[in-house]
């Protein structure tokens, strides 16, 4: 993946595990709007947001800044963080209208549950695609992989990990798990601190 500035992101499916119950969990509320994924076509996503929100469906899809140079200018578009996946926020009266709308495939399901995303992830979520500005200076530390970090700068400030990967001198990849979803993020390591020099037995 080229890098896309000071912070790169990767992302792979890695739904937690949960304790087996012949009952299927549903967390719809007919009164409290809740959080929750759908499965969208490829590169449809902001087609059905647009569309979602014509229907006073609340909607959210994480976008990324990203900027390619050519030979003769430079483009700057934006593409989302997650591919196939839009955020609603809905009561069980909306979850129908969600599933008509074009292109949506169907809820993003844990083993045939329901689950719904807590306001604090989609709000880190918001944190991760914000503008990035800060100006760094690397610290020397011997990093080890395997580490628990905290990011101390930036838009993920207090955000904690592990560090799973040692790039090169200056990249790191940081392997945190929300909604769902791994993100594997790519950042500088004068944005980390360790929490402590020991690694996981």
């Amino acid at each position: 993946m080229k890098s896309i500035g000071p912070l790169e992101m990767l992302i792979h499916c890695c739904f937690g595990k949960m304790s087996k119950t012949t009952e299927h969990i549903n967390h719809l509320s007919k009164d409290q709007p809740k959080w929750f994924a759908v499965y969208t076509k490829y590169k449809c996503e902001k087609y059905i947001v647009d569309n979602l929100k014509s229907k006073n469906i609340e909607a959210y899809l994480p976008l990324l800044n990203v900027t390619k140079k050519y030979t003769s200018k430079i483009k700057k578009y934006q593409v989302p963080l997650i591919n196939s996946y839009v955020f609603v926020k809905i009561t069980k009266d909306n979850y129908l209208k969600v599933l008509q709308t074009e292109y949506v495939m169907n809820f993003v399901k844990i083993r045939k549950n329901l689950i719904s995303i807590p306001e604090e992830e989609i709000n880190l979520l918001k944190r991760i695609v914000g503008e990035y500005q800060e100006s760094i200076t690397s610290e020397a530390i011997d990093w080890i992989e395997g580490q628990e970090v905290e990011v101390v700068a930036g838009s993920l400030t207090g955000l904690k990990g592990r560090l799973i990967e040692k790039k090169n001198k200056n990249r790191f990849a940081v392997n945190l798990n929300h909604i769902g979803i791994q993100l594997q993020i790519e950042i500088e390591p004068g944005l980390l601190r360790p929490i402590n020099h020991k690694i996981p037995a």
